[in-house]
């Protein structure tokens, strides 16, 4: 019997479910646990040796993964800096209550793992890793949220991401106050006058991207040399490009359409590929169960979740803040559960603690 060939409004058909399913977010959410799978496959192979040697050659001043952690991440937290700016000019986080719930829930999903790990780790040499469990990686957080779909309600990718950000702000003070030993005054001031006149210009109404893109490259330059984690500048560059009135032909909303491919399909993969290449052997095992480890793991997957949700809740009990719109809580819960995702910012405190 003779293979029936598919036709070609089949195959049109299928090339479009393919070309959706590619832009959409869960095939992003795909991707990164796909890269993050093939990386712990790699590292425990045969070729496990060279592929870490890899990410950790020199390439110029830095290492490999160094320029993805610290240079393509920025350009990932400047993207989520522009989405998150849009929220607060018309979005969920445009009212004070509103903006206040991920504010308060990140101040509870960083002092409840802190305080579980110094209770761990009171009057030892580790106490000093109390940082930590603090930070939320918003990379992996928001790809596994991805994974749920349309059937996520916008405002709690919102929430998360918001969320996400303090945390990572938080994370990056943390490492500014207690673990960077040379905090270098005088580039950290050149990066925040930087912004000052970025700043400036986004609100004259300055309209010329390659402006803010040639002073993001000197503020993000600045920040590193201070001492203080690259990234934040990218945060930074997105609050001084000018938001206008939200239209899809603003600065904004280009600058936004532009890095979402870039970043969902090249930066994120890339910085799986290079952060997880983690050798699981007998060594591993037994750092797992020191009190260290015990601290950061019990602070991230319990702690977090339970200082994300209940200082959500009496936040909302006491009238000081308010539930995003289609958000149950529930949904806290879970964005409780995916802030306990704390690998980017735990790996960097975790090598100055």
């Amino acid at each position: 019997m003779p293979v029936q060939k598919p036709t070609i409004q089949t195959q049109l058909n299928l090339s479009r479910l393919f070309l959706d399913f590619f832009r959409s977010e869960k095939f992003s959410g795909f991707l990164l646990i796909g890269c993050t799978a093939l990386s712990l496959f790699i590292a425990n192979s045969g070729w496990g040796e060279g592929y870490i040697h890899f990410w950790h050659q020199t390439l110029g001043p830095l290492s490999v993964s160094h320029w993805i952690n610290d240079g393509l991440m920025a350009i990932f937290f400047l993207l989520v800096g522009l989405e998150i700016e849009r929220e607060i000019y018309i979005g969920e986080l445009s009212s004070f209550r509103q903006a206040a719930l991920p504010i308060v829930a990140a101040v509870g999903g960083m002092l409840i793992p802190a305080g579980i790990h110094l209770l761990f780790n009171a009057g030892t040499p580790t106490m000093s890793g109390a940082g930590i469990p603090m930070a939320t990686d918003i990379a992996f957080a928001l790809g596994v949220l991805s994974l749920a779909g349309k059937s996520v309600p916008p405002a709690l990718k919102v929430f998360l991401t918001a969320l996400a950000i303090i945390d990572d702000l938080g994370a990056i003070l943390v490492i500014a106050l207690f673990y960077t030993s040379e905090l270098s005054w005088i580039y950290l001031l050149s990066a925040l006058s930087l912004f000052g006149v970025l700043f400036y210009l986004g609100k004259r109404g300055l309209m010329f991207l390659p402006i803010y893109i040639l002073g993001g490259i000197a503020m993000w330059y600045c920040m590193y040399k201070s001492g203080v984690h690259a990234t934040i500048s990218g945060v930074l560059l997105a609050f001084a490009i000018p938001f206008g009135k939200g239209a899809h032909a603003s600065l904004s909303e280009k600058l936004q359409h532009f890095l979402h491919p870039v970043v969902a399909y090249g930066i994120v993969p890339l910085f799986a590929l290079a952060n997880t290449g983690i050798v699981l052997g007998q060594e591993l095992t037994h750092t797992l169960f020191s009190l260290n480890s015990l601290g950061i793991l019990v602070g991230l997957f319990a702690g977090k979740p339970i200082g994300v949700f209940l200082f959500s809740y009496l936040s909302v009990q006491f009238k000081f803040a308010t539930l995003p719109s289609g958000v149950a809580w529930k949904h806290i819960a879970a964005a409780g559960l995916l802030a306990g995702i704390g690998f980017t910012m735990s790996i960097f405190i975790t090598l100055l603690a």
